[in-house]
């Protein structure tokens, strides 16, 4: 194996660098998140007037994610290996540009910027939940909400529903119980399978909790055992 070079080492201290800042940042940049995640949402629901303050404040937030992104891709010497690993994250802060795309006048991506947005920004808040919360069952909670949240978005604004109300409630029982929509819509299928899947997942891993915290206790009437005292 040849040895590092000097260029070698100080690319690789970049990287570490550039993960540090990633590290700190990491519950601001959550509470961000899903702050971002409620706006998008917002606007959607929102009337004309608020729907623009909403905008605004998206956009604001959407500059704070854009600038964090670029100091850590300042902060790291290899770029190439940053942005094989970050890809992702520039896909999704490209996805609001579908937007201005449409605004322009070029294409008509009306629904498809709407979805791509509800899309973005429930995958950006399931990720802030995983900065925020440590443990298994907050953070399953907190996710459960951004899944019943996003896909009640999607019924509402493709017209399986036409009332966000009735949206919510059949996300929020799809999610928890698997229960399909039952609506012809390409969308409604694809989220009846998805959302099936995310039940069963959701299940297991309360049911795998719950019995791990049940056989970490002791036994009624028997001493939890003592620790052994090393030599």
């Amino acid at each position: 194996m040849a040895p590092e070079t000097p260029d070698d080492d100080d690319r690789r201290r970049g990287l570490e660098q550039a993960q540090e800042v990633a590290r700190r940042l990491d519950r601001p940049m959550g509470v961000l998140g899903l702050v971002f995640l409620f706006v998008v949402l917002g606007q959607n629901l929102a009337g004309p007037g608020l729907a623009g303050v909403l905008s605004v404040v998206g956009w604001v937030l959407w500059a704070v994610f854009v600038a964090e992104l670029a100091l850590r891709a300042y902060i790291a010497q290899d770029q190439k290996r940053f942005w094989r690993r970050n890809w992702w994250q520039v896909v999704f802060l490209a996805v609001p540009f579908l937007r201005v795309v449409r605004a322009a006048g070029v294409l008509r991506l009306t629904r498809v910027a709407r979805l791509g947005g509800v899309l973005s920004s429930a995958v950006r808040g399931s990720r802030s939940a995983g900065r925020l919360l440590s443990g298994r069952i907050g953070w399953l909670a907190m996710v459960t909400g951004v899944v019943v949240l996003a896909a009640s978005q999607l019924l509402y604004l493709t017209g399986v529903y036409e009332s966000y109300g009735d949206a919510l409630h059949a996300a929020a029982l799809a999610t928890v119980t698997g229960e399909p929509f039952g609506s012809p819509d390409a969308v409604a299928r694809l989220l009846d399978v998805l959302l099936a899947t995310y039940s069963v997942a959701v299940f297991a891993t309360l049911a795998g909790a719950l019995g791990a915290y049940f056989l970490e206790r002791p036994l009624p009437g028997r001493a939890a055992p003592a620790p052994r005292s090393g030599r």
